[in-house]
């Protein structure tokens, strides 16, 4: 039996970043990570100062690399599969039959894709296909592009993303979900609209050249944007009982602590902020409460 003051959850930049945090506070510490990052499509991670245009598995080497240096931190490459327990007392148990007793823990596995059903898309995605202007819009400044959205979504992303480009068509992808008045903004702004299915994307070594709908129109572009469908990392914090926000992640107070005590969770799993910086930035705040609570704990324990 593994004992350790905090489980982490997860081994992406929140994960990794808390891992750090309670490494320097002398916290007896486990990140177990499956390994499956969902950026490994990605090329290059953006955003993140001092680390601009690094590839996500550099990201993840340079920060693994890192946490080594602190004796009360370990790594496991393994998928948690059960909790259960209480605050101060949670027992894990893993894919390869490892168990561990946690007095506290973090989520941090974030989200996951969904299988892409949109043909073509699988293979220009992080390549010229992307779901975050903030981390690759700069790339395709001023580019011709095409848009794959609908609905509310699409009016809450066309006005965003022509800060980085006005030469975009939207490709619903079959009902486009839009008030007249919305198609009517669309229109007014100079926006092809096209709610027809998508056949095909047509790309070479993951480059895009056209989109291609089902009644033979051909959109040239030299990227994609679209609305990623994302599912949970892990259903664990749903099982442990955690309150889940009308968004679908975990919901949690400024801190990243979640509904049930001793429980946190930080990134992805918790924010629909989906840019590496802010997941890390959140992961050492979770971190900082973590270690606040179980020294206030040892603390009273001592009186």
């Amino acid at each position: 039996m593994n004992k350790v003051d905090v489980a982490i959850i997860g081994g992406g930049p929140a994960g990794l970043s808390a891992g750090l945090m309670l490494g320097r506070a002398r916290k007896q510490t486990i990140v177990i990570d499956a390994g499956r990052p969902r950026n490994a499509v990605t090329r290059e991670a953006h955003g993140f100062l001092t680390r601009d245009g690094i590839s996500p598995g550099e990201f993840r080497r340079i920060a693994q690399e890192q946490l080594r240096v602190y004796p009360s931190v370990s790594q496991a490459e393994d998928t948690v599969v059960s909790i259960s327990g209480e605050d101060g007392s949670f027992l894990l148990e893993t894919a390869t039959g490892m168990k561990i007793a946690s007095k506290k823990l973090l989520f941090a596995a974030g989200m996951k894709d969904r299988k892409l059903e949109i043909p073509g898309l699988a293979e220009v995605y992080g390549k010229s296909a992307f779901v975050c202007p903030y981390c690759d819009g700069w790339e395709l400044r001023d580019e011709p592009l095409v848009v794959i959205s609908r609905g509310a979504a699409l009016m809450h992303f066309a006005p965003l993303l022509s800060g980085w480009t006005k030469r975009f068509v939207v490709c619903t992808n079959g009902p486009d979900e839009l008030s007249q008045a919305e198609r009517d903004e669309l229109r007014d702004h100079g926006i092809p609209l096209f709610d027809t299915p998508i056949r095909a994307i047509i790309s070479s070594e993951g480059m895009v050249n056209h989109v291609v709908l089902e009644d033979g129109t051909e959109i040239p572009c030299t990227g994609i944007f679209f609305k990623s469908e994302l599912v949970p990392g892990t259903d664990l914090p749903q099982s442990l009982g955690c309150r889940i926000s009308d968004a679908g992640v975990i919901a949690v107070d400024e801190f990243g602590k979640s509904s049930v005590p001793g429980v946190y969770a930080a990134g992805d799993a918790s924010s629909l902020m989906h840019q590496s910086i802010a997941a890390a930035a959140s992961g050492a705040v979770a971190a900082a409460a973590i270690n606040g609570e179980l020294n206030q704990e040892a603390w009273q324990k001592t009186q």
